[in-house]
């Protein structure tokens, strides 16, 4: 999976994804929170890509040699990626609208403005 067509595949849509991304956020039609989501969005629907062109190519291959390999990597990857930015987008917006996790670093915080205080 990591060499050959589907790698250059991943790598070349998920590194267009995340170019659109960044130049979004640097003009300001992205917050830091929504490209950290569309950050991971990005890399597991490019890992997503490249798994559905190896497998849907086997598959493909195994029901029809020639034509079945091209069909199956076509439909895979079109699948794979689909998969791949639905999970992404999902996990990212649990880890990084997580309240738990921010109210951690709220208490971290201001933990150290009150060591600060004492130290002083």
């Amino acid at each position: 999976m990591f060499n050959g067509v589907p790698l250059w595949a991943g790598v070349i849509s998920g590194g267009l994804a995340q170019l659109k991304d960044t130049q979004a956020m640097t003009s300001g039609h992205l917050g830091k929170k929504e490209y950290a989501i569309q950050t991971s969005k990005n890399v597991t629907g490019s890992l997503g890509l490249m798994a559905g062109i190896e497998y849907g190519a086997i598959l493909g291959t195994s029901i029809l040699p020639g034509p079945g390999t091209i069909i199956g990597s076509l439909i895979g990857s079109m699948v794979g990626n689909w998969l791949g930015n639905t999970v992404g987008y999902q996990a990212g917006h649990i880890i990084f609208n997580n309240q738990m996790l921010h109210n951690n670093r709220l208490a971290h915080n201001e933990s150290l403005k009150l060591q600060q205080n004492f130290s002083e």
